[in-house]
């Protein structure tokens, strides 16, 4: 009886690929991104994109969770902060860091990386905002534990702050792209902290 023969492993390294994926996207948004840039930039043909990754919108999603998990860990990093403001301090900090990293696109993925799309866009938008607002419902649920706890004032708003500081965060990405240096950046970010809680 004869034995199947394995499949031909992958000539390349999936996570290096999905990496590059994820900078082309960062650089270049959804829409800007073609097939051509993203498989030169894999070192892969179209034919083992799809079969490692799906199509532009799967291989999409995979950028983006592999953003999360990168230079977008800061947020979840800085749920874990002993305070409120310690939260909120951590994750504009994280957020000036992961925007003007030397090496990598400036700004956020997260956040540019499908604001203005055509039809064939629509998914990764909806996509991203989903993706800002579970950030912002994870900061909202971690200033209402500060509330409960007594770390924030009774009358402290959980949804209010966490919004502030996310549309902060977002007001970074925007000058980061800008060329707005991390120093700059970061002396806003203190800045907008410097009244607490906000609201």
């Amino acid at each position: 009886m004869e034995t199947a023969r394995p499949g031909r492993p992958r000539a390349f390294d999936a996570g290096t690929a999905l990496e590059k994926a994820m900078i082309v996207f960062w650089r270049q948004g959804y829409d800007g991104a073609s097939l051509s840039d993203l498989t030169e930039a894999m070192g892969i043909s179209r034919k083992s994109m799809y079969a490692a990754f799906g199509n532009k919108s799967d291989l999409f999603d995979k950028a983006l969770q592999r953003y999360t998990d990168g230079p977008g860990a800061y947020l979840l990093q800085a749920l874990g902060a002993a305070t409120a403001q310690e939260v909120a301090r951590a994750f504009l900090a994280g957020s000036v860091r992961a925007n003007t990293r030397p090496g990598l696109p400036a700004g956020c993925l997260g956040v540019q990386g499908a604001l203005a799309v055509g039809e064939s866009g629509r998914a990764a938008h909806d996509t991203l905002a989903q993706w800002r607002a579970r950030g912002q419902q994870l900061l909202r649920d971690r200033f209402l534990q500060a509330v409960e706890e007594g770390d924030l004032p009774p009358d402290a708003d959980p949804d209010l702050i966490a919004r502030y500081v996310m549309t902060i965060a977002n007001g970074l990405t925007v000058q980061a792209t800008g060329g707005a240096a991390a120093e700059d950046l970061q002396r806003v970010a203190d800045a907008a902290l410097r009244s607490w809680p906000p609201g």
